[in-house]
């Protein structure tokens, strides 16, 4: 069993890689489109940021908890590449999308970040440190994928999938089905309760944005 999720945890960090790397993945992906146009356009900066302080939390959780090195591997792969995407969004921003994002940064991926791993490790220890970091993990992840239901108004508005990369969702639901098997492998119900949120949340903003293109053509069944 514990050879089994080794090898489910590696393809789990492939497909995570994958995830990550998405928004680059085509030559009209997002991030080639934005440093083209050099602008963000309609483009959101909220799911990169929710997603880098997630990756955060849980390359911590990673490192703090026994025998779970590859969840913090990957995750502070995700740190990198989402500190890149976020760093283009602050370069290509129009002024007003700029100043929210440098505040949500520096509330989210600095504040709440330090605030976390200093009260986790000056006051608790052992077991209840890694509860705690697993809770906040879990929590954070609803905001994280929560965060494209922010793109789904502009899906709605436009009529378009256009600023809703079909690579992320595709990957994320991937992502969310590997790790969910290796969680249940580990018996980890934090990282369980990460991945289920992810399946859920992936389906439902695409069920969302088929069924709201489709609203105008006759007798289309939607989710």
């Amino acid at each position: 069993m514990e050879e089994l999720s080794f090898y489910i945890g590696i393809i789990g960090n492939i497909i995570s890689v994958l995830m990550f790397l998405s928004p680059v993945c085509e030559c009209s992906g997002t991030f080639w489109r934005i440093i083209k146009q050099r602008s963000t356009e309609q483009f959101e900066s909220l799911p990169y940021i929710c997603t880098l302080l997630n990756s955060s939390l849980w390359t911590y959780y990673g490192i703090i908890k026994a025998g779970e090195l590859l969840v913090a591997t990957v995750n502070g792969f995700g740190i990198l590449v989402e500190t890149i995407y976020v760093t283009l969004f602050l370069i290509y921003a129009p002024a007003r999308s700029k100043a929210m994002t440098v505040i949500l940064v520096g509330l989210l991926d600095v504040g709440f970040l330090a605030a976390a791993i200093l009260v986790t490790q000056l006051a608790l220890q052992g077991e209840t440190r890694i509860d705690a970091v697993g809770f906040l993990g879990a929590g954070l992840n609803i905001a994280m994928y929560s965060s494209p239901l922010a793109v789904m108004r502009t899906v709605v508005t436009t009529k378009s999938v256009e600023y809703m990369p079909f690579f992320l969702s595709f990957f994320l639901f991937l992502n969310g089905g590997t790790w969910a098997f290796y969680a249940l492998l580990v018996r980890d119900y934090f990282l369980l309760v990460r991945t289920e949120w992810i399946w859920v949340s992936t389906w439902n903003s695409a069920a969302s944005a088929i069924c709201n293109l489709q609203e105008a053509q006759p007798v289309q069944k939607c989710f």
